[in-house]
């Protein structure tokens, strides 16, 4: 992402930050390679002083809505009252958005200070044994919110799950959202490979919230939680079922979830919302008090930026950082609920991706497709996505226009559509955050 406003000092420290391996931009090539050093981990927290015990927290894995349940889950909890620590990725605009109390951004100062605080921890590794970027942004998060003194944190897993740097945390509660086919080089080819690694954040007595999957994961997700000894509970329409046992309960949320009542913008925000109210629930009981009129608060104000997000009107420009055939069939069904003449779709989106699944849920329905990429090393070249549109189009009138980045395709779009159509911009997060900043959407860019 292209920076401006950077102080030297921060710039420095994102520059050291990285230096070192970063699996963002270039996955791994073997599932070998995602084995992160959990021992490496735990031996920079332990110097740190163990921060992660300072806290309660929440564990979140899973493909799809992780980030969005994390927002909601985090805005209920800081609605009741309680001071919240947020980690996730990847960013949109701002390395500091993975790192936030109270949805409030670490300082560019404080990042400073915390990477000095790393530095000489990292210089005691051999070189064959030095840290990936995101063993380190995890380090940095768990010590900051724990200097913080936050009640409790939500921490969102980067990859996969069972060799996550996240997984060094023993949570209240784990959650997993929805398991579908992505990073399938580092995670498996099957869903039960898959579900296996995002299971591996399931830990001892330690309850588990799923979102409804597909059985195959299920099965999966639930023999883990057995081996575990691990209550499992489903978040369904009328509230948490266990899954397992003899006691097959379902446990009431404190108010019926609707989605009139959700600030998150889609239709696949409801899942995510019982997902994050169940986590409520079983939190009740680790003393973490919240009323329903938190948890409907929470709701209401919950802000998780570049997904189905409408960022413009006449025409109506919605993005949506969609990554897969699973993910783009459910903005398909959001878009379908918007009224609107004509679909002007906007897509770029990385090389890892499926790019034939999102251009079977998306390219049918869109009037015009505009093909662009972002600055982003993995971006896939608009031939690449060329080659799997063509043969989609409603018929050979529909215009395939080319660019070679997103302003001038936000541009070539805007031509097209008129103020009573739609615009679509989705493919991944990092055409979704070049639009919102060429688009003046974006608040905080660094």
């Amino acid at each position: 992402m292209r920076r401006r406003n950077v102080p030297p000092a921060y710039q420095a420290a994102l520059d050291y930050l990285y230096s070192f391996i970063n699996y963002e931009n270039k996955m791994p090539s073997s599932p070998e390679h995602a084995r992160f050093n959990l021992d490496r981990m735990r031996w920079l927290l332990r110097e740190l002083g163990d921060p992660q015990l300072a806290f309660a927290s929440v564990v979140v894995a899973g493909t799809k809505g992780k980030g969005s349940t994390c927002a909601l889950l985090e805005s209920i909890l800081r609605a009741a009252g309680h001071k919240t620590g947020f980690f996730s990725s990847p960013h949109l605009h701002s390395w500091r958005e993975r790192i936030q109390v109270n949805r409030t951004l670490i300082s560019q100062s404080d990042v400073v200070t915390y990477v000095e605080q790393l530095k000489p921890l990292v210089a005691r590794l051999a070189d064959q044994d030095q840290p990936t970027v995101f063993e380190l942004a995890t380090a940095l998060a768990l010590r900051y919110f724990a200097d913080q003194q936050v009640d409790i944190a939500v921490l969102e897993v980067g990859l996969g799950g069972r060799y996550d740097t996240v997984n060094v945390a023993t949570p209240l509660v784990s959650v997993i959202t929805p398991i579908s086919f992505d990073h399938m080089t580092v995670l498996g080819n099957t869903i039960e490979q898959i579900a296996s690694a995002k299971a591996g954040i399931i830990k001892p007595q330690v309850p588990v919230v799923i979102t409804p999957q597909w059985l195959a994961a299920e099965n999966v997700i639930a023999a883990e939680a057995t081996a575990q000894g691990a209550p499992l509970f489903r978040a369904e329409l009328g509230g948490l079922r266990r899954v397992g046992g003899t006691d097959m309960q379902t446990i009431p949320y404190p108010l019926p979830i609707q989605g009139e009542q959700i600030g998150l913008g889609g239709a696949y925000q409801l899942e995510n919302a019982r997902t994050a109210v169940g986590v409520v629930v079983l939190l009740r009981a680790h003393g973490f008090l919240v009323a329903e009129a938190d948890v409907l608060a929470g709701l209401q104000t919950a802000s998780w930026p570049g997904r189905f997000e409408i960022v413009a009107q006449q025409p109506t420009i919605v993005v949506d950082g969609a990554m897969n055939a699973a993910s783009a069939q459910r903005l398909r069904e959001s878009l379908n609920t918007l009224s609107y003449q004509r679909l002007v779709l906007v897509l770029g989106t990385s090389r890892d991706k499926d790019i034939a699944g999102l251009a079977r849920e998306l390219v049918p329905a869109a009037s015009a497709v505009v093909l662009t990429r972002s600055y982003h090393p993995r971006a896939a070249d608009t031939e690449l996505l060329a080659a799997h549109v063509r043969p989609l189009l409603a018929s050979s009138d529909v215009p395939l226009i080319f660019t070679d980045d997103v302003p001038p395709a936000i541009e070539a779009a805007r031509r097209i559509a008129g103020p009573n159509d739609l615009i679509c911009v989705t493919g991944s997060l990092f055409p979704v955050a070049a639009a919102r900043e060429a688009l003046g959407v974006a608040t905080e860019i660094d």
